[in-house]
């Protein structure tokens, strides 16, 4: 009997690892989170734009459903005070493009944004939040989404009460404590932390 073949390209480690890389963890807690939101945003501009057509292979819906709900916490805050204007809606799409390192289209994001104002006006916030609450399990990813839309609550000039109020529900709904927003506030305001 024969070995197995060994399909790693040239240089590659066993477990993946090419020497000198940092292995997964290896990286500062900062460095890794900051990038679940592009990584996540990689997947989702690789949506075909026609939903009939066949997926590509390696498409990752999962990473799609991260995206498009770290997406949606961020502007259930930025609507929070019930009323999203032309000015708020051209910065947030900036904020999300500049935390996407430019993978999602404007026009992507144009589509998710009328998506999501029309599931807001149809289920309400309390609704949304429960559902935003429901689609992240992993602990991470619920410090990741709270991270983001704390960042949009401080982008608008600081943070409100209603904005609070709403991190507090996602708080809760991910059944994480009180201290999980100031933690996700603090890190927002950290200069260049989107």
């Amino acid at each position: 009997m024969s070995a197995p073949i060994d399909r790693r390209p040239r240089g590659i480690a066993p477990g993946g690892i090419a020497p000198g890389a940092s292995r997964l963890g290896a990286e500062t807690p900062r460095a890794r989170v900051a990038s679940i939101i592009a990584q996540a945003a990689r997947a989702y501009s690789a949506r075909p734009p026609i939903e009939d057509i066949t997926m590509p292979t390696g498409f990752d819906p999962a990473a799609v459903a991260l995206f498009e709900t770290i997406i949606e916490a961020a502007f259930l805050v930025a609507n929070a005070d019930g009323h999203f204007d032309e000015a708020e809606r051209k910065r947030f799409q900036a904020i999300v493009v500049d935390a996407c390192q430019n993978l999602v289209h404007e026009k992507q994001l144009e589509a998710l944004l009328a998506d999501l104002g029309e599931m807001l006006a149809e289920d309400g916030m309390e609704k949304r939040v429960a559902m935003v609450s429901r689609t992240i399990g992993r602990t991470e990813h619920q410090r990741e989404v709270l991270r983001v839309a704390a960042f949009m609550a401080q982008a608008s000039g600081g943070v409100s009460l209603h904005e609070r109020g709403v991190l507090e529900q996602l708080a809760r709904g991910f059944k994480l404590d009180a201290a999980a927003v100031d933690e996700a506030l603090a890190q927002a305001a950290e200069p260049g932390n989107v």
